[in-house]
């Protein structure tokens, strides 16, 4: 269950954009594709971007079992994960009131690495399916060695806050005469026709990438 604490709530727009509960957070976690991961290793901080999947109340990374990222938080380390997906830029009539119609999601949590070995196939099905859909059973079956050399870190979704802006600019009360344009520029997030590589130029596009 998700809980509002001190960390998750802002200074500004408190109530207006902000929502604390899994009909709000798990929509926005489950189109991202990628988050990004702040973190403290030796004093020195990093803001990591990867790609990941949510599975129930657990957000999942993966990487290399060598990676020093991973490595860095992999025993529990305090973590932040965002992401944010942008829906329209917001032009206004003063360049004080642009903004953008988005929407995000910050969590904290600590990770848990995955260790048993069904588990960590299981998290990459998902998250091969919710990079590319439909695509788990055309593809040449994962080989055990490669699940071996691959990490799996667990954050539970308990501590996080979504926020979310819409609607036209708010401009100021005198400027609303003002001969200036002001409205919404959509930026759409969408997946074009896919292009072969060299070696399936002859192979015909699969029923799952068609449908993209």
């Amino acid at each position: 269950m998700i809980q509002q604490t001190d960390r998750t709530t802002p200074s500004r727009y408190a109530h207006q954009r902000m929502s604390y509960d899994e009909a709000s957070v798990y929509p926005i976690l489950d189109e991202a594709l990628f988050c990004t991961v702040s973190y403290s290793y030796n004093g020195q901080p990093f803001s990591i971007p990867t790609s990941f999947v949510r599975i129930g109340n657990k957000l999942y990374i993966h990487g290399s079992v060598g990676s020093h990222f991973l490595r860095g938080i992999e025993n529990g380390e305090p973590v932040c994960i965002s992401v944010m997906l942008v829906d329209a830029l917001v032009v206004a009539r003063s360049a004080f009131h642009h903004s953008a119609n988005y929407r995000s999601v910050v969590m904290f949590s600590n990770a848990v690495k995955v260790e048993a070995y069904d588990d960590k196939a299981l998290v990459f099905k998902y998250l091969t399916e919710k990079i590319v859909p439909n695509s788990w059973e055309y593809l040449r079956p994962m080989k055990a060695n490669e699940v071996q050399k691959t990490m799996v870190l667990a954050f539970e979704i308990t501590e996080a806050s979504a926020r979310a802006r819409t609607g036209m600019p708010k401009d100021d009360e005198d400027d609303l005469q003002l001969p200036i344009w002001s409205g919404l520029i959509p930026i759409p997030c969408n997946r074009l026709s896919p292009i072969a590589d060299e070696n399936s130029k002859n192979i015909p596009l699969p029923a799952h990438l068609q449908k993209l």
